[in-house]
């Protein structure tokens, strides 16, 4: 019996655990992917304290330091919760089940889709949603990033080491990425940025060989190898709607200033709920984190209530 089992091993969950070894509670951290999806980040310059740094690297810091205090990392998908009376039942893919006294879920963001002609018909066949995964494959070949945030900016830059040309695709109005990125992209001269009305689909026969938008009602063809989509994420929380678990319009899961959920007992953090103001950044995933394990000491070991 665990005194809380954290879900999902990204920044959330990892900065959970770090605080509950330092509280002393016995607990787990169970996630389907170690590091969450901050591993595919090419370059962060804005964690603070440190000036620049791979996803990858970063996140290895954050599975050492996790480690070397206690805390327990198993790589599982957990795909049921079942609350009997105060007690936590966990249930992962593999067939394993744990129980535990409270839970935090740290469930973090699935990529989010275009779903438009030939998305998922060419999904592994030039369609991405991770340079960092894939960029090596397209060496010397014409790619398409589409997005208007930091991700697609650094997604471009990062392909632009490989890649023949890039072009960067926005929809009209959602450029939110920082100058600073404009500044490096120009100084590269590979990446060429513009804007879109709307895309209609993804062609090719066996592989992508372009994409068809169009741009104030003109039709236009890019011709290209790779498309990697970079439009943002949602919040994956099918676990905790089975739960019970109460999300807002947007999907997100409602939380309180302790990171408490509705129902008693669970407690979620990071760039799955509606705290810190939906600003979904690593700083801010580890901050609710480390709050929300710090609810749980709270909660168990000095009797506090949630609220």
């Amino acid at each position: 019996m665990y005194d809380l089992i954290i879900v999902g091993a990204g920044p959330a969950g990892l900065g959970a655990s770090i605080y509950a070894s330092r509280y002393k509670l016995n607990h787990v951290v169970i996630g389907a992917e170690i590091g969450g999806q901050v591993v595919e980040a090419w370059e962060i310059e804005n964690y603070a304290g440190i000036e620049s740094i791979s996803g990858k690297d970063l996140m290895e810091k954050f599975i050492n330091q996790t480690k070397e205090l206690g805390g327990m990392i198993v790589e599982g998908n957990v795909n049921k919760i079942i609350k009997e009376g105060e007690i936590f039942s966990v249930s992962t893919e593999d067939g394993k089940k744990y129980e535990t006294k409270s839970i935090i879920l740290a469930l973090g963001m699935k990529a989010r889709k275009m779903n438009i002609p030939g998305e998922n018909k060419f999904l592994g066949k030039g369609i991405s949603y991770c340079a960092t995964c894939d960029a090596m494959f397209f060496r010397g070949k014409d790619v398409a990033v589409v997005g208007g945030g930091d991700a697609a900016a650094t997604a471009a830059i990062h392909l632009a080491e490989f890649a023949n040309s890039v072009h960067l695709l926005y929809k009209e109005g959602t450029k939110t990425f920082e100058p600073a990125w404009d500044e490096q992209m120009a100084k590269l001269g590979k990446i060429a940025a513009s804007t879109f009305t709307n895309i209609a689909s993804i062609v090719g026969s066996e592989k992508v060989e372009g994409l068809e938008y169009d741009l104030n009602g003109e039709k236009k063809e890019l011709s290209v190898q790779g498309v990697f989509i970079e439009i943002g994420s949602v919040p994956g929380v099918v676990v905790a709607k089975e739960l019970g678990v109460s999300v807002d319009e947007q999907g997100y899961i409602v939380v309180d200033q302790a990171q408490a959920t509705n129902v008693e007992g669970v407690y979620a953090a990071g760039d799955a709920t509606t705290g810190s103001n939906k600003f979904r950044q690593i700083i801010t995933a580890v901050a609710e984190g480390a709050v929300s394990a710090g609810s749980v000491y709270k909660k168990l070991k000095l009797g506090a209530s949630k609220k």
